[in-house]
This record gives structure tokens, C-alpha cells and sequence, in this order.
């Protein structure tokens, strides 16, 4: 439901140019922000998980170039080209999706913050304020983690975009030679890239798990 009002919202947004517009539309439907941040926390946890396996492969690909033992050597380039044309959209798409969450959850704090003035029971303000404050500090730790790991995401690329180069100008076995050296380095980056991921995919369940309760 949510995604197809998405698609409704979307194309009135791209014409006024705005998020606003996107919230207000969704309001106007049903859909409040609260639902908008989770829909959107739920999709870039799953660029977050695609991203884990695209690294991965990258990896694995990087790994059968340095072991790399008959055949054609540009093929093999050609390969390991395309995982990290494929990396760098992937990173691509879970900053956009991380930028998302953070528009949303920008939106739903002011808009919060500012209802608080139209209590007239203190008791229920004094409580609304009191979750609005657990609801962005439990939101704080999450966007920081998702931006932990999209950093994390830079000195990987930057390690196979060099290997590329390299290898794309050098296609011998010397190249190999020399690529070996590197692959240690690489396999940590990833490793800690995939690990700080998870993080985030876990941070994210918890999260979402406390706003539907």
C-alpha cells in the first residue's frame, strides 16, 4: 500500500520540487511520517544487506585475480572492472537511502517539537516530550552507525579502484605479483566495511522494533 502511494507522492514531488510536498501527500492519505521513517529505514537496510554481498563479491573476484593462474589475463580485468563498477553504485544507493532516512527524520522532529505548545494537559505534553527525547536519541545512534559504515565504504573503493588502474595498465604477471601484496589490506577493509554493516541492519531492527510497540 505504502509503496504504491509512494509512487502517487513522488511524481508531485518531483513537480514541486520538494520533500514537503511528499509528506503532505502522504498525510493526506493516512501515512504519517512516523510510517515514512520506518518504510525508509526498512529500504536502506536493504541496500545495506545487497551492499554486504556486493562487496563480497568484489572480494571474491579480487581474490581470483591475485591467484590468477592461466588464461586471459584481461578477461580477468575486465571482471574484476565490472565488481567495482558495481561497488560504486551500490555505495551510491545507500548514501541516497541513508539521505532519505535523514529527510524524513528531520521532518518528524520539528514537526513533533513543535506540537508540543498545543497540549493543554501538562501530563500528556510532559509525556510526549519525554518520548520525543528516547525517540531521537534511540534515532541518533542509528543514523550514526548507518553513516559509520557508509564511511567505511570509502577507503574500500578507493583500494579496488586502485588495483583496477593498475592491473588495466599492466596485464602481466609481474601485475599479479603486485596486486598479491595488496590483497591482504583489501580483505581487512571489506571485512570491517561488511562487519559495520551489520551493525547498522541490527541498529535499524531495534529501532524499528521499538517504534511499532
Amino acid at each position: 500500500m505504502i509503496k504504491n502511494l509512494s509512487i502517487v507522492a513522488l511524481a508531485l514531488c518531483l513537480l514541486s520540487g520538494c520533500e514537503s510536498a511528499y509528506f503532505n501527500v502522504m498525510e493526506k492519505v493516512g501515512i504519517p511520517k512516523r510510517d515514512i521513517l520506518i518504510d525508509r529505514i526498512e529500504d536502506a537496510q536493504e541496500t545495506q544487506v545487497e551492499g554486504q554481498q556486493q562487496f563480497k563479491d568484489a572480494l571474491e573476484q579480487f581474490k581470483a585475480v591475485v591467484n590468477f593462474e592461466g588464461g586471459e589475463l584481461e578477461e580477468a580485468y575486465n571482471r574484476l572492472n565490472d565488481e567495482y563498477e558495481d561497488s560504486v553504485d551500490a555505495a551510491e544507493k545507500i548514501t541516497d537511502r541513508i539521505d532519505k532516512v535523514e529527510s524524513v527524520a528531520d521532518a518528524l522532529f520539528e514537526e513533533w517539537q513543535g506540537e508540543l505548545d498545543q497540549y493543554t494537559s501538562p501530563s500528556l505534553r510532559r509525556d510526549s516530550e519525554r518520548q520525543l527525547k528516547a525517540t531521537r536519541k534511540r534515532y541518533e545512534t542509528l543514523i550514526g552507525s548507518m553513516r559509520k559504515a557508509e564511511r567505511s565504504i570509502e577507503p574500500v573503493l578507493a583500494a579496488l579502484k586502485d588495483n583496477v588502474l593498475y592491473l588495466k595498465h599492466n596485464l602481466n604477471a609481474r601485475a599479479i605479483a603486485s596486486l598479491k601484496g595488496e590483497f591482504a589490506s583489501v580483505n581487512t577493509d571489506v571485512n570491517a566495511l561488511i562487519s559495520q554493516m551489520q551493525k547498522a541492519i541490527d541498529e535499524s531492527n531495534r529501532f524499528i522494533t521499538d517504534m511499532r510497540q
